[in-house]
């Protein structure tokens, strides 16, 4: 089986006021499938950030290798897009222009640019892109006549849903997700879930999808990773960087009705997490650590 993605024996540091190094990722071994869906959770600063940067082409390990597609990631390309917690819109661009600004930017090569009023090819790209755009404004819960509104118009949860349509819109094989339904209300975050369910299914994306809520990390994902830095070897040691301390199935059937939030398996499964990975108190062994997933690795 060919991974899309690879990391392995990934160290990131970083230099310490005190002259020493301080780590946040500490031998990052993990393989992801291509359509996979992988919720990553873990306490503030144990690196989940650090590693959607890392795939994203944006920052590099300090020592191992980061593959995409069995290809070292040494920039940013459109095959892998990326969803922050804060909203990146053009504030000089409409709702619309916003959401199709991506794909329209790859039609313009030098030729387009000269001559974009004259070619047949460029416009009727940008018809089909609007098109596609307009169904994307509906289906993420705003109206028609938002189309038009700039930004600033926008409330701060309908902003954060633009942001996510431009970066649906591209239809990257990897889509990473950085707390992006954070700062919506309850209601639309569950709409924003069923429909980025509904794009993984149809598009064929991969996703990782960082968030610190488990009971959303569990009904979205496929599979969790458990990131922490709470966590000590064999010997008692503390922990330098974090390290990969659950992998596994994410149970039920996916994508997963909302009724199995209910469930026994689900809550049982929730508790678990929230001890292994959140409790800073509970100080997982090197050999405890729960990679019982398919293609977790242990040292």
């Amino acid at each position: 089986m060919d991974y899309l993605i690879q990391l392995t024996d990934v160290v990131v540091s970083y230099p310490a006021e005190d002259g020493g190094e301080k780590s946040v990722l500490e031998n990052i071994d993990l393989r992801i499938r291509p359509r996979e869906f992988v919720s990553l959770v873990g306490p503030t600063g144990c690196g989940k950030s650090t590693v959607l940067r890392l795939l994203l082409g944006s920052q590099f390990p300090t020592s191992g290798t980061v593959l995409f597609d069995g290809r070292p990631v040494r920039h940013i390309d459109r095959h892998r897009g990326i969803v922050f917690q804060k909203y990146g819109l053009f504030p000089h661009l409409s709702v619309l222009d916003n959401i199709t600004f991506g794909p329209e930017l790859e039609q313009l090569n030098l030729w387009n640019r000269i001559f974009k009023y004259a070619t047949q090819k460029y416009w009727q790209v940008v018809r089909e892109q609007r098109e596609l755009a307009r169904d994307l404004i509906t289906r993420i819960g705003l109206a028609p006549g938002d189309c038009e509104k700039f930004p600033f118009e926008l409330s701060g949860g309908m902003r954060q849903r633009v942001a996510i349509a431009q970066s649906l819109i591209m239809r990257p094989r990897l889509l990473m997700m950085d707390e992006a339904f954070g700062a919506l209300d309850e209601s639309t975050r569950e709409e924003m879930q069923l429909l980025l369910l509904e794009e993984w299914e149809k598009n064929d994306m991969t996703v990782i999808f960082v968030t610190h809520n488990v009971a959303e990390a569990l009904f979205l994902g496929t599979r969790v990773i458990g990131l922490s830095q709470h966590w000590e070897d064999e010997d008692g040691r503390p922990a330098k960087g974090a390290r990969i301390v659950v992998d596994a199935e994410s149970g039920g059937k996916h994508p997963k009705p909302t009724s199995y939030k209910y469930s026994p398996e689900f809550n049982a499964l929730l508790q678990k997490i929230r001890e292994d990975v959140l409790d800073p108190t509970q100080r997982t062994r090197l050999c405890e650590f729960n990679l019982s997933h398919r293609d977790a690795l242990r040292d």
